[in-house]
């Protein structure tokens, strides 16, 4: 048994609720370490794994993206003081992005009441009031 840990990949998979190859592109593009192989059987994940995936998909949850994920997890290993801060900060800016984002959705909210409103419900498509709108 590998010093690594007593998890496959399945296992880890499964505890996280992801698949395998979701923990293969984690570590392909550098959020999750890929343990060593040995020469004969499997890589062998630690808890730790779980608990790391686990942050990722909470963080995505909260519309932070993989690239912001990393950072996270950069500074979640920080010993820096002001670590909390740059946290706090970040967290302030993907508030702003999602009230922006809010704010579209409900601007074309609105244009597709008034769109779906003005609809007669009968008529040929040229006649179609929301088919007009999107050809203007």
């Amino acid at each position: 048994m590998s010093s690594e840990g007593t998890l496959t990949i399945g296992d880890i998979a499964r505890a996280a609720g992801v698949n395998a190859e979701t923990i293969r592109y984690y570590e392909s593009i550098g959020l999750l370490r890929q343990p060593a192989k040995p020469p004969r059987g499997w890589r062998r994940y630690g808890p730790d794994a779980e608990q790391r995936i686990r942050f990722i998909k909470r963080a995505q949850q909260l519309g932070f993206s993989l690239a912001e994920v990393k950072k996270l997890l950069r500074l979640r290993a920080s010993e820096n003081p002001r670590t909390c801060a740059n946290v706090a900060r970040r967290a302030k800016e993907k508030l702003s992005e999602i009230d922006a984002k809010i704010r579209d959705l409900q601007a074309m909210r609105a244009v597709l009441v008034e769109l779906a409103d003005a609809c007669p419900g009968e008529g040929p498509g040229d006649k179609c009031p929301m088919l007009a709108s999107l050809g203007a």
